[in-house]
């Protein structure tokens, strides 16, 4: 079978390392020596095209306006040392759960507004008034099980300031792992942290490797900044 796109555009996957060429529609363009053999499901496969979020990103016009220029050139795989910042991130990766990062992007200050900058000790202190709040944020993804993940995890990071000093000297303490037992410390201790979550996170902060590709410009500067994978 041969499919020939009319429609398509590029859209950020939920891995910021690769971009997938959307079809929106399509003609099909049957092979008839092959005729006698297609079925119903031949005829609405589908062919993905992927890129680099490195490519991407770096193809943009410098004139083009796009919310993922300064995040992969200035966030995407490096470290961050402050907890309120951290937090943020794991807050914004489990909001992108199911939609685009560009979306999330585009929500950010909308989010910092609503959440109080990520303050850990204050989210730990919301109470249902609140929760109702951001529920009515059109700023934010009103997302109730996302909302009170971030609840739950700010109290979830209190306790780990407690035993170990800080959010960031928790990870510290575990790091290195492989991606799968990240995966299950995450879930053992955090709502909301799924497999995709956990390993956006972990690469978006430099805990692992993947953020950027060997030939991006920017992968250099995050080795400069020392990220934990490459000590």
């Amino acid at each position: 079978m041969k499919y020939k796109a009319s429609k398509a555009k590029w859209k950020v996957s939920s891995e910021r390392r690769r971009m997938e060429l959307i079809i929106n529609s399509y003609t099909l363009i049957p092979d008839t020596s092959h005729a006698s053999y297609l079925t119903a499901a031949d005829r609405y496969t589908i062919t993905y095209h992927t890129m680099s979020y490195c490519s991407y990103v770096n193809g943009l016009s410098a004139e083009e306006e796009n919310v993922h220029r300064d995040y992969h050139n200035n966030h995407y795989g490096f470290p961050i040392g402050d907890d309120n910042e951290l937090f943020c991130r794991l807050i914004l990766e489990i909001n992108q759960a199911g939609l685009s990062w560009t979306t999330i992007l585009k929500k950010e200050q909308g989010f910092r507004k609503a959440y109080h900058n990520f303050n850990i000790a204050r989210i730990a202190k919301y109470a249902d008034k609140d929760r109702e709040r951001l529920l009515h944020d059109a700023g934010i993804i009103r997302n109730r099980l996302k909302v009170n993940a971030a609840i739950e995890n700010a109290r979830a990071v209190l306790q780990l300031q407690k035993e170990f000093g800080s959010f960031k000297n928790w990870i510290e303490h575990h790091h290195p792992k492989t991606k799968e037992e990240w995966m299950k410390l995450f879930k053992a201790t955090f709502k909301f942290t799924g497999g995709e979550i956990v390993n956006e996170f972990l690469l978006s902060t430099g805990y692992l490797p993947g953020a950027h590709t060997p030939d991006c410009p920017v992968y250099k500067k995050t080795l400069k900044s020392k990220p934990a994978w490459n000590r």
